[in-house]
């Protein structure tokens, strides 16, 4: 049951991967991705795995302030305990993917290189984005175009994103 709770996690968090990196210009990837339900299904698989998958040891090791690499090291050797930090890590990754497609489509900013870091390296994918964001706005603030017709604001100012389709 283990094993199948793990997969089904993993092949669940896939689709909306895919569209937030293929297809971010769709307007049914904006429409799924500003929903936050698959967000909350994983969080609830990953509250059952952990109530079901932490006994009182592994509670008392996870909460020891003494806690060192080896320690932790044995705590994850566990199947339940590696089965729930694996949930952990999609549902938090996906939940900054998401941040990043969201604001990514709402400033108008190129986002694909970003969340493909972000599925594969997390905290790197969320880095590549706010180098991303401050290089656009560094920029959007410094074209003549844009500081001589008042557009200095992002929100006014066109990049070039994937069509919108039906």
């Amino acid at each position: 049951m283990l094993e199948t709770i793990f997969n089904a996690a993993n092949w669940f968090a896939l689709p909306f991967w895919a569209l937030m990196i293929l297809l971010p210009g769709w307007r049914v990837t904006r429409q799924v991705m500003e929903s936050l339900l698959p967000i909350a299904v994983l969080a609830v698989v990953y509250l059952y795995l952990l109530v079901t998958g932490f006994d009182g040891a592994s509670l008392a090791g996870f909460s020891d302030p003494q806690l060192s690499l080896s320690g932790l090291s044995q705590l994850f050797a566990r199947p339940q305990v590696m089965a729930a930090g694996w949930v952990h890590y999609i549902v938090m990754d996906l939940f900054v993917g998401r941040w990043i497609y969201l604001e990514g489509y709402n400033k108008r900013i190129w986002t694909s290189h970003s969340l493909l870091l972000c599925l594969f390296a997390g905290p790197v994918g969320l880095l590549s984005h706010l180098a991303t964001v401050a290089i656009v706005q560094l920029i959007r603030q410094n074209r003549p175009d844009a500081s001589a017709s008042g557009l200095s604001d992002q929100s006014d100012v066109e990049v070039e994103l994937p069509e919108e389709s039906a």
